[in-house]
């Protein structure tokens, strides 16, 4: 995993998850090579029965071409098969419910997007998730001192 989002594991439950291809320019997969790259605020939408990312914000290539500078939060499209396509159309029928980058890595010498299909948190639900990984952690460390 060359960036993974944490965030979007704290503040979404994660119904599904997908491997998808992205599109990039060169100078955008060198960036994202070294991690400059930011998943945070980033999103996936449909647009005419395709699915793009948005606020995918990868910083400009250091060692660049002045001419080949790249936009850096331009819209990027996601490479899905037609039946992930429909089956995430499906799954974001429901309220409260959408789609989130989780993380970049590589696969075959190719950069791959993990992207989740998640439903929104409550407050309350954080802090029980808080509440057991800090029960499954003090476990953790018991079971080490015997």
């Amino acid at each position: 995993m060359i960036v993974s989002n944490r965030k979007a594991r704290y503040s979404f439950d994660v119904i599904e998850e997908f491997d998808c291809g992205i599109i990039l320019t060169g100078s955008e997969v060198k960036s994202i090579r070294r991690g400059d790259v930011t998943l945070v605020d980033s999103y996936a939408y449909f647009k005419s029965g395709e699915l793009w990312i948005k606020n995918l914000k990868v910083s400009r290539y250091k060692w660049s071409h002045k001419i080949e500078v790249h936009d850096e939060n331009r819209e990027k499209k996601l490479l899905l098969h037609k039946k992930e396509i429909a089956k995430i159309d499906r799954l974001i029928q429901d309220k409260g419910t959408t789609i989130i980058p989780l993380g970049i890595f590589i696969q075959n010498n190719r950069l791959k997007l993990k992207i989740g299909v998640c439903k929104g948190k409550k407050l309350w639900n954080k802090k029980q998730d808080i509440k057991q990984r800090d029960i499954d952690r003090d476990a953790k460390r018991e079971m080490n001192f015997r």
